[in-house]
């Protein structure tokens, strides 16, 4: 668990401030007071493994309503500096990402606005301009999406988007649906994409709570199917968390839920995540906001907007998670946030960039919603979570600085040199490990 914990003092009309300094490095800052704030955080790694990183700005001062901005980074030394590479007017909650080892970007144009794609051939310095449907302009009227992942899956990309247009501008707008493409079609030209129906508000889910649902994941289940699987807003202050989710069929035309098996309790299910599957631990992984750092002060605070704490957690079903840990969490509720997460696997790690409200010397963010960080983050050796529970109480297995050691002890010489030991748990003894000689501490009694 990490927390603020770097402080400095600013001074300004001879008056002083403890001023934290947000955690992670800074990629963005937008001044707390401006009126931009920074939304639909994004990260990629690009083929020669350098990355990429994306946020917009929305907020009473920006462009959002007419022609979004975003803003593109580029870092060449894993996340250590970052440097503004590229602004793209006309572009609002898109995802960068990597295919057929070309850099795109897909979103909108704006607030409920037009599904545009664009591409880059120089590490997202300059992008094509969709401005027709052979050209990245791939669905017009409104809609509404976030940085949200792809996936390929029977011989397509996959992609999760809301249709948006309704007379209403709350969550009731929302309606479910999906886009795909052939993996090896031009994906800037708009005859290759395939879209759903859509699955419209029903104000009867959840026994007449249901507020909505947006942001949806496209994931492959166990068995093989397609499923979109949304957050969900329901509406009140301390109100349980669901995610939906949507079944896609295999050609991708027909989106269908059942609201009887459909909704699944979900830590963090009101607020954005994103969820990818790891083949090596064959578990489906997600960085989400979870309600378990709140006190008794910020009770009023309605679910959708606690975000103060992001946890790390994992499932083998997609119905059943398990919070590993919390990676980020601060107490105040109302002024503090780490949201709309987006991260990618680099072979141990987890790499992540978050919206972050934070102090700034402008008095710090507007509000947690109101973010005015772009931040990146590393969690390292994560699979190592996946067997650390109250059930995994037994060694499995032992690596010494990356070696196998199957002995019972470890010399207090090796120790002082200093080591990395990982441990791989499990619910039951493995009665193999450690019975040689060799495996047994000192003792005379062995003489």
């Amino acid at each position: 668990m990490n927390k603020y914990i770097s402080l400095f003092l600013f001074c300004a009309s001879f008056v002083c401030y403890a001023q934290e300094t947000p955690p992670g490095v800074v990629i963005s800052h937008l001044p707390g007071n401006g009126g931009k704030y920074i939304g639909s955080p994004s990260i990629c790694i690009l083929p020669n493994g350098d990355y990429v990183a994306s946020h917009d700005e929305f907020g009473p001062s920006s462009n959002e309503w007419r022609s979004g901005i975003t803003r593109i980074f580029h870092s060449s030394d894993k996340g250590s500096n970052w440097k503004e590479i590229a602004v793209i007017n006309g572009l609002f909650w898109s995802n960068l990402f990597v295919h057929n080892n070309v850099l795109y970007n897909i979103g909108t144009n704006k607030v409920f606005g037009n599904i545009v794609i664009r591409k880059s051939t120089d590490g997202g310095k300059t992008w094509t301009n969709p401005y027709n449907g052979t050209n990245g302009l791939l669905l017009e009227g409104e809609y509404h999406t976030a940085p949200m992942p792809m996936v390929i899956h029977n011989g397509r990309i996959w992609r999760a988007i809301e249709y948006a247009t309704a007379p209403t501008t709350d969550w009731k707008r929302y309606s479910v649906m999906v886009i795909s493409a052939p993996v090896n079609a031009d994906l800037l030209d708009a005859k290759n994409w395939r879209k759903s129906n859509y699955l419209m508000y029903d104000p009867a889910y959840l026994d007449g709570t249901f507020g909505g649902w947006i942001e949806g994941n496209v994931v492959v289940s166990p068995e093989g199917k397609m499923l979109d699987i949304l957050r969900t807003h329901v509406y009140g202050a301390g109100a349980d968390e669901f995610a939906a989710i949507v079944e896609i069929s295999k050609d991708g035309k027909k989106a269908s839920f059942n609201p009887t098996t459909g909704f699944i309790k979900f830590p963090g299910g009101a607020k954005k995540f994103t969820i990818r599957y790891d083949p090596q631990t064959k578990r489906y992984w997600t960085i989400h906001n979870v309600a378990t750092n709140v006190a008794p002060e910020f009770s009023d605070v309605v679910t959708e907007r606690v975000r103060n704490t992001i946890a790390l957690s994992s499932s083998v079903d997609l119905r059943n998670w398990q919070i590993h840990e919390n990676l980020l969490t601060h107490p105040d509720v109302r002024r503090r946030g780490f949201q709309y997460i987006d991260w990618q696997y680099e072979g141990d790690d987890i790499i992540f960039v978050s919206r972050t409200a934070a102090d700034d010397e402008t008095g710090g963010a507007h509000g947690a919603h109101d973010a005015n960080y772009l931040t990146f983050h590393r969690t390292k050796d994560f699979r190592n979570l996946a067997e650390n529970s109250k059930s995994n109480m037994y060694i499995k297995s032992m690596k010494f600085n990356k070696k196998n050691d199957t002995k019972n002890w470890l010399s207090h010489k090796a120790l002082m040199k200093g080591a990395v030991i990982d441990f791989e748990m499990a619910a039951s003894p493995n009665k193999q490990r450690g019975i040689k000689q060799t495996d047994f501490p000192y003792s005379y009694s062995n003489k």
